[in-house]
Parts: C-alpha cells; sequence; structure tokens
C-alpha cells in the first residue's frame, strides 16, 4: 500500500502566525514507518519527496506516484533509499542492492519501478527531480567523506559523515549524509545557516524512547521549536533555519535538492542574531 501526502509550501508570514499544532502538521513528518507499507510526503518545496517503506511481512514496490505526473515515479526523478533496520534488498533497473543500516542507495532518472525487501528492514527515501541518467551506486558510511565540525566546549562536537555528495559521487541535486554528536555533545548544526537556494529535511535517528530533540525553525529572528521523537523528519524550507539539541545522543540525516550541490553554500547566522 502506498499513501502520499501533499506538503504545499508555507510563507514565511503566514509561518510566523502559527501555533504549536500547525507547525507540527506543516513541518514535521511523525509516522514515516509503517509496516508493510510505504508512507510518502510529496513536498512543494523543491519538489522533493520523503518517506518510508517497512517490508515487513514481504516486498513492497514503489511504482506510479499520482503527485509526479508520470507512468513511473523515477521517470524524471533520481532517489536515494537508507535502510535503518537490519539487512534488507532493493531492486531497480534490472539490479538488486543489498543495504546494510545506514547504507545508502542511490538510483538515476529512469531506473523503474523499485522493489524493496527484508522483514527486518525500514527504507527511509528521499527523491527530487532529475535532468539526466546517473548510474547506481551504493555508498557505505566507510566510503562517506568525513567532515569533523564544532567542539566539545560548546557542545557541538560530531562528524558529518557526506555520501550523497559531489566528494563521492555525481547526483542532479540531491545531497545526503549522517552526523553524528559525539558523547556529551547536543547541538546540531551550531552556528545555524539558511540556504534561499535549496530546501533540507532532517531525519533524527538513534534517540532513545523517553528522550528527544528540540529542533530549532523559522527565520533567524523569528524562530519556533519542534518537539521529535525518534526517526522522525522535519521538512526544512530556504527561508528556514535548522539546529536543534537532544536530551540524549543522537544522529541524524540530511537530504538537500535545489540550485547548488556545493555543501558550503549557507548563508550563516551570527550567534548575536537569533531570536
Amino acid at each position: 500500500m502506498i499513501k502520499t501526502e501533499l506538503r504545499r509550501a508555507v510563507d514565511p508570514r503566514h509561518a510566523r502566525t502559527m501555533d504549536t499544532d500547525a507547525l507540527r502538521a506543516e513541518f514535521l513528518v511523525e509516522d514515516l514507518f509503517t509496516p508493510d507499507a510505504v508512507r510518502l510526503v510529496y513536498s512543494q518545496y523543491d519538489r522533493m519527496i520523503f518517506g518510508g517503506a517497512v517490508p515487513a511481512g514481504g516486498p513492497l514496490t514503489i511504482d506510479a506516484v499520482p503527485e509526479t505526473g508520470t507512468p513511473s515515479w523515477l521517470d524524471r526523478r533520481e532517489a536515494v533509499l537508507v535502510n535503518l533496520g537490519t539487512d534488507g534488498a532493493v531492486a531497480a533497473g534490472g539490479e538488486t542492492y543489498t543495504l546494510g543500516r545506514c547504507d545508502m542507495l542511490y538510483l538515476g532518472m529512469g531506473s523503474g519501478p523499485v522493489t524493496v525487501s527484508g522483514a527486518g528492514a525500514r527504507f527511509y527515501i528521499v527523491s527530487a527531480p532529475a535532468h539526466r541518467m546517473i548510474p547506481a551506486r551504493r555508498v557505505t558510511l566507510d566510503e562517506a567523506a568525513r567532515l569533523p565540525l564544532g567542539h566539545r566546549d560548546t557542545a557541538n562536537e560530531r562528524v558529518v559523515n557526506q555520501m550523497i555528495h559531489p566528494a563521492v559521487m555525481e547526483t542532479c541535486q540531491i545531497v545526503m549524509g549522517l552526523t553524528r554528536l559525539a558523547t556529551g555533545s547536543v547541538w546540531n548544526t551550531m552556528p545555524t545557516h539558511t540556504h534561499e537556494r535549496r530546501s533540507e529535511a532532517y531525519l533524527y535517528l538513534d534517540i532513545p524512547e523517553d528522550q528527544f530533540i528540540l529542533h530549532l525553525m523559522g527565520e533567524p529572528d523569528q524562530t519556533r521549536h519542534l518537539v521529535v521523537r525518534n526517526e522522525q523528519a522535519v521538512l526544512s524550507p530556504p527561508w528556514s533555519i535548522h539546529c536543534g539539541a537532544g536530551t540524549a545522543s543522537y544522529a541524524f540525516i540530511w537530504a538537500m535538492a535545489g540550485d547548488n550541490v556545493d555543501y558550503t553554500d549557507m548563508d550563516m547566522v551570527a550567534m548575536g542574531d537569533l531570536k
């Protein structure tokens, strides 16, 4: 079963007026991973698709997604699938790929239907429009470009693992990776930034059941917050900051799409300018 939800773009002036329930309804995705189902969110920010597929009782196939307007969802798109569970498999384009935990599989435009399998697998899905075919590739954490950032003294020591990234492989526009915080550090993406040229999503991982992330969003001088639990995703508009602090150790998968695949293309926000 495939269920797709449409999320329309929100003007920052409208976001200023939203209460907690409205912010969560527009920017937080709470139930991506449902057994024996594919759950997709079609966002009008850069036409990105985020979703989850859990083939607990047997294989699941993603083919026609009406929101894309094409016979098969990847006819004019690229996609990345990340396995968050035990070993699983993805079949696409006449090939089958085995994915361990946190392995990322890139599928290029025209890959056709995608079938996921594995009783203990849970697949996170990111897709964006593409303009040409690029060969499929599986990328593991060992193959990632590692970027250490932050410092223990400011509680933001972390390693950014750039996986679907120009330093590792070519894509049309998806840039994606996994960031893990060091023991004792709580802040991610701080100092923070915006990037008007592309949208982003965070999927938070490895958060204990009774803990959470306090995710900050909004314009730098009009910040808001979302309480985020394990394996929930936050959609980040180009005009919004995206950072947060956790009550326990955690990691997150970040995914971007837009005009520029340069990871450093950010509009930094001075610490003193946040309100």
